[in-house]
């Protein structure tokens, strides 16, 4: 009998997949010609051999922690030397904090999102305006952005144009299924001109935390991988309507809180290493357990460092510290 996670984590596939294919396919095809003649994210890849062993990222995410710890302040003052991948959506945010490339050089965007204004039955999100802001244009030209070959084109045209440098990835969705995978197919179309050996395929995990967490250590070859802003869970003073909504604005639907069938879709979950509750919701059982599994399945030289100080994302081969620890310890 399946468990409740199995047949969530069933439903969001299925729903991620019927409801964005079509959207994956046309945005490739628009992106096309502009993959043939941009970058691959492989050329961004170090030696591993030549790593050292205290060479270190910080992934920055958009969740509540990183406001309500002041997380973004504390990384601007301080002097850090490694490497900062932020998530597109957190972008902007840490720009206007101070956490520049003109402060932190080796400065990444990631960006895997299909969705925009014209995608059917989805929550409205204009993916542009997380590269529409002054500061962008600013830094741009300082800025490596490693972009999905589905990703919204109106994002990445914005992001080209304010000189953030591009490079590509696979989103990887389908490939299980062979040959006859969107993701074979795209990568055969992909190599038929400039890039002869293809570009590298990146798990998601649905969503842009985990994919960063990926480019990270498997493009970026970093061993020591902290989480700020990623909590992948609410606060349990968070308003219902925003949980019920997974924080979009859309009607929320008509659920009894009171159930037994409400606590089995949105959880209350302990964290012993910080001291709090979170509530998940489907939407972040289905990040979480993924993310929580590819962590446990990383390679051993792999350390991955939740110093959200919040959240849900612990258990094995994950450490849990607060950031200023973190800092202190890989401050070079």
């Amino acid at each position: 009998m399946k468990s409740l996670k199995d047949e969530i984590e069933q439903i969001m596939e299925k729903v991620h997949y019927a409801k964005l294919f079509d959207t994956w396919v046309q945005n490739f095809a628009v992106n096309l010609n502009n993959i043939w003649n941009e970058s691959s994210a492989r050329e961004l890849t170090h030696n591993q051999n030549n790593m050292n062993k205290n060479s270190s990222a910080i992934i920055i995410g958009k969740g509540p922690s990183l406001k309500k710890k002041n997380h973004l302040k504390i990384l601007a003052e301080s002097d850090y030397k490694g490497t900062i991948v932020c998530c597109d959506g957190a972008l902007i945010e840490c720009l206007k904090a101070g956490v520049t490339p003109e402060k932190f050089p080796k400065f990444f965007v990631v960006s895997i999102e299909a969705r925009n204004d014209s995608t059917k039955n989805l929550p409205r999100s204009d993916l542009k305006k997380y590269f529409d802001h002054e500061l962008v244009r600013k830094y741009g030209n300082s800025i490596y952005g490693l972009f999905s070959t589905v990703a919204d084109p109106g994002a990445i045209d914005l992001a080209r144009k304010s000189g953030i440098h591009i490079y590509w990835f696979h989103a990887l969705f389908d490939y299980s299924d062979g040959k006859k995978s969107f993701n074979n197919i795209a990568a055969l179309m992909v190599r038929s001109k400039k890039h002869t050996h293809g570009l590298p395929g990146l798990q998601t995990g649905g969503n842009v935390g985990t994919t960063s967490w990926f480019v990270a250590w498997q493009i970026l070859k970093c061993k020591n991988i902290a989480l700020i802003g990623i909590n992948h869970g609410w606060n349990i003073d968070d308003p219902s309507e925003l949980i019920l909504s997974h924080g979009h604005e859309f009607p929320v639907p008509e659920i009894d809180k009171s159930g037994s069938s409400f606590e089995k879709l949105f959880p209350k979950i302990y964290n012993p290493e910080f001291n709090c509750t979170c509530i998940l919701d489907p939407i972040f059982q289905y990040y979480s357990k993924a993310l929580k599994e590819f962590i446990r399945r990383s390679p051993k030289w792999v350390n991955t460092i939740n110093a959200t100080e919040g959240g849900i994302i612990f258990g094995e081969r994950i450490s849990c510290t607060k950031f200023t620890t973190f800092l202190e310890k890989y401050l070079f």
